[in-house]
């Protein structure tokens, strides 16, 4: 387990010196069991509208699809975007993502098809390392944005950490050789 500890620490966090970006991706996180945003996909949402009227990028991708409820994470993360004033035209979705090895495959896709190459991806602190030895395997050029949380102090629950140096491990072990992405 400490070698996982280890690869999160220097796992990379950006392939360009890039400061702007055809769009800002934000990873999933469930909504919850009503439909409605959760603290953590409100961070994720809140960050990434700061990034795009900061010019960071002229368009938001917003991943997820409904792997922990009947709820698309990106169409809910998406509807909040629009309740902050984001223009539905600088909006996409991919809905079909229940991980992030999809997120980011998915995301690729995406991009490739509308011609983009190079995004910002905002996700939680904690869930970045492992999004970055993901995205280090895309075709995209990118670095990642840590939204910070909505409640000061509030950097990701001990759960939330401990949760994902697990799916690391999982992911150095197993799912990085099996679950491949083919943009």
């Amino acid at each position: 387990m400490g070698w996982t500890v280890i690869a999160r620490r220097v796992a990379p966090v950006m392939n360009t010196s890039r400061d702007h970006f055809d769009a800002i991706i934000v990873l999933g996180t469930p909504a919850d069991r009503d439909g409605n945003p959760t603290p953590k996909e409100l961070s994720r949402v809140t960050e990434a509208v700061r990034e795009y009227e900061r010019g960071v990028a002229p368009r938001l991708l917003f991943t997820g699809g409904p792997a922990h409820n009947q709820f698309a994470e990106a169409e809910v993360m998406a509807a909040a975007a629009a309740a902050q004033g984001i223009p539905p035209s600088s909006i996409f979705v991919e809905t079909a993502a229940t991980d992030t090895i999809q997120n980011a495959c998915n995301s690729a896709r995406l991009m490739q098809a509308h011609g983009w190459h190079a995004a910002e991806v905002v996700s939680s602190a904690y869930h970045l390392p492992r999004a970055g030895m993901i995205f280090s395997r895309t075709p995209l050029e990118w670095r990642l944005h840590a939204a910070p949380p909505m409640q000061p102090g509030a950097s990701g629950s001990e759960t939330d950490s401990a949760l994902e140096i697990l799916k690391t491990m999982r992911y150095l072990l197993y799912a990085r050789w099996t679950e491949t992405c083919q943009p």
